[in-house]
């Protein structure tokens, strides 16, 4: 099925290498030791030569995309009935489709597999309103499936979704920023005794931990 009309807009996102660099099956003893070296504080990890964390530096050398621009924040968390808002004004469906995909999540987010179900169909010879789309909602899944992934890793807070309003202007962005910051986050809270899954983008943490840990790459499963 022709989507280029789409991929072209990808590329340009500065997001288009996400699509190609991620593990599929993560090293859970292999993070999880790790995890466990955490320390919130200082936002490295304590090992027994000394401290050590991920820069934006090594984002940039993994990820391959952009570290500086604009910054990505939000002043507030966003209300059920503003992200149904949100995914009819700049996704093209309908209230009650939005309703429906909020309630079965829960929360103000969708599940990846409706993104990739609802805009399956959406090709070249779509009008320009779907490519348009179907974009954004390519560029949602896409940094719902790896830099905003969340611990269940079946859905994506609709919040993102507003990044995309002028595609034009994604490529701005500091992703790599947003990313390292998010993935801090995840770190921290899985160090609580009662959080047993890490969020963020496994795939940074374990592409890391290899580059400066080589010795893991040929055994890493450390149980």
């Amino acid at each position: 099925m022709e989507r280029s009309r789409i991929y072209e807009t990808v590329h340009r996102s500065g997001l288009a290498s996400l699509t190609s660099c991620s593990h599929r099956v993560a090293s859970r003893p292999m993070l999880s030791a790790f995890c466990e070296r955490w320390q919130p504080e200082t936002t490295t990890f304590h090992m027994p030569f000394g401290e050590m964390t991920i820069t934006l530096d090594d984002v940039a050398s993994i990820l391959h995309i952009p570290v500086t621009g604009s910054m990505i924040s939000f002043s507030q968390p966003l209300h059920v009935d503003d992200a149904n808002a949100l995914l009819v004004e700049l996704l093209g469906i309908t209230d009650v489709e939005a309703s429906r995909e909020t309630e079965q999540c829960r929360s103000p987010s969708v599940r990846l597999l409706w993104l990739r179900d609802h805009f399956s169909t959406i090709t070249d010879a779509s009008s320009d309103d779907d490519i348009v789309f179907a974009t954004r909602a390519f560029l949602l899944h896409l940094v719902g499936c790896t830099l905003f992934a969340d611990k269940s890793a079946t859905s994506v807070a609709v919040v993102y979704l507003e990044l995309f309003r002028d595609l034009s202007m994604v490529g701005s962005y500091a992703w790599g920023a947003a990313c390292l910051a998010y993935l801090y986050r995840q770190l921290t809270t899985a160090t609580r005794f009662e959080v047993r899954q890490l969020g963020g983008y496994v795939t940074l943490l374990q592409a890391w931990i290899y580059e400066h840990f080589p010795e893991m790459f040929s055994s890493p499963d450390m149980s």
